[in-house]
Order: C-alpha cells, then sequence, then structure tokens
C-alpha cells in the first residue's frame, strides 16, 4: 500500500485513500462480467458527470446502461453558449478543476480536451487582480504586493494548518500514497475535528486572535479567493480540500466543461466488452437518454424504474446519481431500498448555495491601460460587496471575452435569487462602479446576462453538500452505501453515487470516484469480479474503510 518515492498531489481523500487513478489506467481493466450476464440492462439515473462516468464503464464491462435525465447532459457541468455569439460559453457550474483530480484528468486525457491554466486570484495567469476591502482596493500581480496585513493572514492561516492539522505531513504521505501515516493521522484529527466548525478552528488558533485577520481571511483567502461562506461548516471539510490541493493549480476546459460529460456519452471505447467496436452510449440510447425518473420501487427481482413519460422498466440493479435530496420529494422512492439510518443522512444533508451572472464583452478592456497609473483598468476582483468575485476570461486580443460579474455562495447567493437577470446586472454594475468608478462596463457587453441560483433550480436544490459540523457519521453512511454485503436482500442493488455522497462534495473528482464505486458496486452485485492485480474500491475496504465515530 505504500510506494516508496513521491508522486504528485493527487485528490487521495484521507477518509478513503484508494487510489482511483490507478485503477482506472491498469491495463487489466476494472473486472469481467460472466458471460451470461453482459448485455443485461442497468439504469443509470442522472445524466451529470458522475451518472455519464457510471453508465460509460458499466459499457465497457459488457452491460447496457440506460440513463435517465431530467434536463440536459451534464448536470452541473453546464455550459452555455451566449446566443449572441456561440462560440463563448457561459459556465454555470463547475468551471475550474484542480490538476490532483487525476481520476477526472484520466477522462479529460482520454478525450483529448484542451485545458489552460484558470485566472485565480493571484494566478501566474492572472494579468491583475484587484482586492477591494472596506472600500479601500489594492492591485498586485503577486501576494507580496499585496499590504502587510495580507502576508499576516497568510502566514497566521499557514502556521494554523502546520501547528493544528499537520499539513506537511499529511502531504507528505498523499504524494507517497503513504496509506498508514495517511490515516493514522487523519482518523486521529476526525475524532478531534469533526464537532468544530470552519470558524471555530479559527476563532480557538492562537494565530488568528485577532477579528480583523479572521475577517480578511474570509473575505479574501488564498487560492480560489474568500473562505468566509465556508465558516459554518466543518473544518474537516476545508482540510480534505487544503490537503490535496484542490484549491489550488486550477485549470479550465475548452470550449466549457459540459465537453467531459458530452465527451463520455459519445465516446466509443476501444476495448468494449460484448459490445462491436464503435457502441457508445449515445448509440445504445439512440442519440437521447430516457425521461427523468418519477419513481422507483423494489420488486420481486429487482427494483422497477417509472419515468416521468409513466414507463416501467424493471432492472436488477440502479445507479443514483443526483442530488440525494431529490429522493425525499422528487422521486417516488421505495423506502426499502435505503436502511432507516440512510434516510436519516439524507435528510441531514446540508447544500450550499451558489449564484453567476456573465455577460459577453465586445474585447479584454480590462487590458486598456489606466491614464494615471499606466496599469490595467481592471483586474480579476475579489470584495466584500455583492459582486465578490470577478472573473476574466480572454480569447485573445480583439476578440470577444466573458465576465463573470458575480460568483457568490450561500447568503451572497440568496441576495440576488429574487433578482431577474437584468436587475441583477444593474445592482451588479452600480457596485463595480464604486471600484472602477472611471471604468464603463456596461459600454462594453454585447449579450443578455446568463445567470443561475443553483438552490432554486428546482432538480439541484443547491450547488452541492458540505456537512456541517457533527455530521460526519451521516456522510460515512452514504459514502460506505456502495458496500452491500452486509445489507438485507431489499437494500442491494440500489447504488448511490455523485459528489454529494463524495467525501469532496462540490468537485468533479468526487462525482467520479464515487461513480466509480458504484461500477464496482454493480460489478459484485451481478456476479462479476475485479482482476487480482486490480483490485476495486470495495475490494479494499476493509483496510481503506472510513475511521467510524461511536455514536454512544
Amino acid at each position: 500500500m505504500t510506494t516508496a518515492g513521491p508522486r504528485p498531489t493527487t485528490m487521495l481523500v484521507p477518509d478513503f485513500p484508494f487510489s482511483y487513478d490507478d485503477w482506472l489506467s491498469h491495463p487489466a481493466g476494472l473486472g469481467a462480467l460472466p458471460e451470461e450476464v453482459r448485455g443485461t440492462e442497468v439504469a443509470v439515473v442522472g445524466g451529470g458527470m458522475a451518472g455519464v462516468t457510471a453508465a460509460y464503464e458499466l459499457m465497457r464491462l459488457g452491460l447496457r446502461p440506460v440513463v435517465y435525465e431530467t434536463g440536459q447532459l451534464g448536470g452541473r457541468m453546464r455550459s452555455v453558449p451566449f446566443p449572441e455569439d456561440p462560440r463563448w460559453v457561459a459556465e454555470m457550474g463547475a468551471m475550474r478543476f484542480p490538476l490532483s483530480a487525476r481520476a477526472l484528468f484520466h477522462y479529460i486525457g482520454m478525450l483529448g480536451l484542451p485545458t489552460s491554466p484558470f485566472p485565480n486570484p493571484l494566478a501566474p495567469c492572472t494579468p491583475s487582480t484587484v482586492v477591494h476591502l472596506g472600500g479601500a482596493s489594492h492591485r498586485a500581480r503577486t501576494a507580496e504586493e499585496l499590504p502587510g496585513l495580507y502576508q499576516e493572514v497568510a502566514d497566521a492561516w499557514a502556521k494554523a494548518l502546520q501547528e493544528r492539522a499537520e499539513l506537511s505531513t499529511v502531504r507528505d504521505a498523499i504524494q507517497r500514497r503513504d496509506v498508514e501515516t495517511l490515516k493514522a493521522v487523519w482518523n486521529r484529527l476526525v475524532a478531534e475535528f469533526d464537532d468544530q466548525s470552519f470558524y471555530g478552528f479559527l476563532a480557538t488558533t492562537p494565530a488568528f486572535q485577532s477579528f480583523r485577520h479572521r475577517e480578511t481571511f474570509g473575505q479574501v483567502g488564498f487560492g480560489s479567493g474568500g473562505w468566509d461562506t465556508d465558516f459554518p461548516n466543518s473544518f474537516l471539510e476545508i482540510l480534505r480540500v487544503v490537503y490535496t490541493e484542490a484549491d489550488d493549480n486550477h485549470v479550465l476546459i475548452g470550449g466549457g466543461a459540459q465537453q467531459v460529460p458530452l465527451g463520455l456519452w459519445n465516446h466509443a471505447p476501444a476495448d468494449p466488452a460484448h459490445w462491436p467496436t464503435g457502441t457508445s452510449l449515445a448509440s445504445l440510447h439512440g442519440g437521447s437518454p430516457r425521461p427523468g425518473v418519477a419513481g422507483l420501487r423494489r420488486t420481486m427481482d429487482g427494483i422497477a424504474v417509472r419515468d416521468a413519460s409513466g414507463r416501467v422498466r424493471e432492472y436488477p440493479a440502479v445507479v443514483y446519481s443526483p442530488h440525494v435530496w431529490t429522493l425525499l420529494h422528487r422521486v417516488e422512492c421505495d423506502p426499502v431500498l435505503l436502511p432507516a439510518d440512510h434516510w436519516t443522512a439524507v435528510e441531514r444533508t446540508h447544500y450550499m448555495g451558489a449564484s453567476k451572472l456573465f455577460v459577453l464583452v465586445d474585447r479584454p478592456f480590462w487590458r486598456d491601460a489606466d491614464p494615471e497609473t499606466g496599469g490595467d483598468v481592471m483586474g480579476m476582483t475579489l470584495t466584500d460587496r455583492l459582486p465578490r468575485g470577478v472573473y476574466l476570461f480572454e480569447n485573445g486580443p480583439g476578440q470577444p471575452a466573458v465576465m463573470c460579474l458575480s460568483y457568490t455562495w450561500n447568503d451572497d447567493s440568496l441576495k440576488v435569487a429574487t433578482l431577474s437577470p437584468a436587475e441583477r446586472l444593474d445592482a451588479l454594475l452600480a457596485r463595480l462602479a464604486e471600484i472602477y468608478p472611471d471604468t464603463d462596463i456596461r459600454s462594453h457587453i454585447v449579450s443578455e446576462p446568463i445567470t443561475v441560483t443553483w438552490e432554486t433550480e428546482p432538480h439541484f436544490m443547491g450547488a452541492f453538500k458540505s456537512n456541517l459540523p457533527g455530521q460526519y457519521r451521516y456522510q460515512r453512511r452514504l459514502f460506505t452505501q456502495f458496500v452491500q454485503a452486509e445489507m438485507k436482500p431489499e437494500q442491494r442493488g440500489f447504488f448511490l453515487c455523485g459528489d454529494d455522497v463524495s467525501w469532496t462534495a462540490g468537485f468533479a473528482e468526487g462525482a467520479v470516484t464515487t461513480a466509480l464505486n458504484a461500477v464496482w458496486g454493480v460489478l459484485r452485485h451481478l456476479g462479476g469480479a475485479t482482476h487480482p492485480e486490480n483490485p476495486g474500491p470495495g475490494d479494499l475496504f476493509d483496510a481503506l474503510a472510513p475511521v467510524e465515530l461511536p455514536y454512544v
């Protein structure tokens, strides 16, 4: 389980440090099914990143996945073309992907999708960053150019992680895939921090005794921006992101993030079991998935799936990838499909909200020289005001460019939830005019605004799961549900996956890895097995299982 030399940091999540990238790339493949089972239909509910990944790998194993989707393929990998110029897209959901997401990049590489650095605050590819707090603006290209207060906050965060969370030890263990060390440290930290909020951690850390430092850190943060919308969440949620470098070294996907699930939908694998060469998910479905699912019911021989058209089909196994809250009301779900304590975990799942607003502009005008300073007239912006985060996407000099005029979370997201797209745009431009009084952003806009608020999207009801303090036990139940040997017969064959089931919700890597868990579960449920030289996540479950905290 331990390699001798260091490897790049990956999203080897310490709760369950299984190397999904190695499992995917092994020449033995993910496993094999008995000949008589090949061609069997298996339902996959949801056509987002998790659902399409599961369907693709089940097809490669020789099964016939039947994908059900309420809306469009892609889920929260939603790239919306601007009607005024469809060459450019607005990334309404996932838009930046850490290089440590090695399972996701297995598919990005397989599809040959281009990537480029994401213009995060102070990233090397970002021409300039403007930090606007308390009515004062500071412009910088590197963190060292910011005032001393920001250096103090950065140092305090680094000190807190080293002294209270053993950052160096954990990062080294992840790079070496030293599972023994990783589990030993993490299991102790789970017990220590499960009841601690992110803000509680900061407030009890000597380096953050100044409220001003905590406030500044929350509003600006480091890596991808501010952290204050995460302050109520479990500190364990933050540690997973920091340990695995998921908050840094981001790239965007050329043509839009939706190219990944759409690519898998249309991709014909070179080595499918059972199916002829050239078979793809699209060809198995006649080009389009089945309508969304309205009901799931246990039968004598499997699970009956009723779609929105009223058609009912029975399957020996069902993979369920949408947000688990949809099982409470959007889908009429037979209660016997999950144990009672799993239903409690579903009910307690906590989702983060998020809103975005994008516009297309005539050119990257922010590169124009300021007549007074000589610098750019505008930069990637972090502010404590309504927009919170402004991101700038260039397509070359003189070409149309894309602006994300606001990317907000939770309470900040709700501030605009009841506004129309035009009203949101007006409110944001008014606040940005206070930061850039000499820059007429509106004069450069050549499109109608494209907006989203994920908590009001009826089949999502939130951007992604993020546990509150004390919810580790609930998360463990949902994540480990794919291992079903100890479950009652009526609870077997129904597999949850998706990023809200994962330990790293909000990241496509979590969607991919839990989809692979479900693939292993279906493989085992239908009598198949992995190759001895390439064991899957369920085969190594006992050795890697998330620590169990006492219940009483």
